[in-house]
């Protein structure tokens, strides 16, 4: 069990390795190496900030989790975004995986694949695993995706896993701190237009269901994702599709949980 605080992984200029630290009030303090965030989720350390502070605007937040053992998705998970894409509401939830390579941190950059010319965001409310497969806490992602490999593939494992694909953090917010998960507003902003605004309300699988669904043949570990899915007002729901290019910056915004904001890059 933990007290609500905020986990995030960063690195300095005067640091050989990242450092796990809890962030408040504009500042962040270490307690653990690299990999503490997923080590005290999991019950292996104790999350004691005695360590030095930094500034945030001294540091560079890296994926609050580097290596999560798995990483889970969602899709077609909100009413509104269903309907903008013309598909039947699912019965029960469409689930995928990203691949590791996926994972990158808050500020990316997210790299457009020569192979895709449909390159779309979707922010996302990140669940993250503790001990036992419960919800730990949560993060703030964006499930990139290709859509023409997406449609022209059986599987989305080119269309949803590229590498890149999962910028995800600033940090872990534990689930402590979120009075209300499935009352959350989500915005996002391409270039500073506003694209998605909407809320975690709208899921249509909400968060045990999803957990549950998952859990029943699958064993959720310690650091593990799930992307809950997203909500109306990607790239290819606009006439005509306003699809990511290269220079392009994301900011996505989950109330609560921060913000991460990242640009596309050349591939």
């Amino acid at each position: 069990m933990f007290f609500a605080m905020k986990l995030a992984t960063f690195s300095t200029p005067g640091q050989d390795q990242p450092l796990s630290g809890v962030v408040d009030d504009g500042r962040v303090t270490a307690f653990g190496g690299p990999d503490g965030v997923r080590e005290a989720l999991a019950g292996e350390i104790a999350v004691e900030p005695g360590g030095e502070s930094f500034d945030l605007a001294d540091v560079t937040l890296l994926a609050p989790i580097r290596r999560p053992g798995t990483v889970w998705a969602i899709g077609l998970n909100y009413r509104r975004h269903a309907e903008e894409a013309g598909a039947t509401l699912p019965e029960r939830p469409l689930l995928f995986l990203k691949a590791a390579p996926s994972v990158t941190g808050p500020s990316g950059p997210v790299v457009h694949p020569q192979a895709t010319r449909e390159l779309d965001y979707e922010g996302e409310l990140a669940l993250v695993i503790g001990q036992g497969g419960t919800v730990a806490g949560y993060c703030v992602a964006d499930d990139v995706s290709a859509r023409d490999l997406q449609n022209q593939e059986a599987l989305w494992v080119r269309g949803k896993g590229a590498d890149t694909f999962c910028p995800f953090g600033p940090w872990v917010t534990t689930a402590e701190e979120i009075e209300d998960p499935e009352a959350l507003r989500l915005r996002t902003w391409v270039n500073g237009e506003l694209r998605q605004d909407s809320s975690t309300s709208d899921l249509i699988f909400g968060i045990g269901e999803i957990v549950d669904f998952i859990a029943a043949t699958c064993t959720l570990a310690p650091g593990d994702l799930i992307l809950t899915g997203t909500p109306s007002g990607v790239a290819i729901g606009f006439d005509p599709p306003k699809f990511l290019k290269v220079g392009d910056r994301i900011r996505i915004e989950i109330e609560g949980l921060g913000a991460i904001e990242h640009a596309v890059a050349g591939g």
